[in-house]
């Protein structure tokens, strides 16, 4: 792996043990929880997240991000088990890609988001800052709940 892309990587690694944890206090009644009003559930909420870090693995091997492509199993939003397994599945494929990136990728090409482009570095923080928004929408589901967060995520996320 690229040294520039393995040294922000490495964060990358703890910021995803966060939503493991996550997962770890959940039970697949829990993912049925809506906040009311138009919110969708935290389930479909933790599918989201596997839709964008799919679409964030994508954009590493095709220098392209594009977040058309949906899930196409829905019923992950109903499944803890479902859900570990995917994220697992997408990690994999996320160390796969940014193994693949060459310091030639890393420094001299860029990662086309649709109107503006990114070098894959600066790629890899953007997807960082889409899991913090979402460990920011889940904490919102955990509060309603009355569920205590991990002691990771109290000290990360608040």
């Amino acid at each position: 792996m690229n040294g520039t892309i393995e040294e922000r990587y490495g964060w990358l690694k703890e910021y995803r043990r966060l939503r493991d944890q996550l997962l770890d206090i959940l039970s697949d009644d829990d993912l049925a929880y809506r906040l009311g009003g138009a919110t969708e559930s935290l389930g479909a909420l933790c599918r989201e997240l596997g839709e964008v870090q799919r679409s964030y693995v994508e954009s590493f091997e095709t220098f392209r991000l594009d977040f058309s492509a949906g899930d196409t199993t829905p019923e992950r939003a109903g499944s803890v088990a479902a859900l570990a397994a995917w994220y697992a599945e997408l990690d994999g494929g996320l160390e796969a890609a940014l193994d693949r990136l060459t310091d030639e990728d890393v420094a001299h090409r860029l990662i086309d988001r649709g109107g503006f482009a990114v070098p894959p570095t600066f790629q890899v923080d953007v997807f960082r800052e889409a899991l913090l928004i979402f460990y920011g929408k889940a904490s919102v589901y955990l509060k309603a709940m009355e569920k205590p967060p991990p002691d990771q995520w109290r000290d990360w996320i608040g």
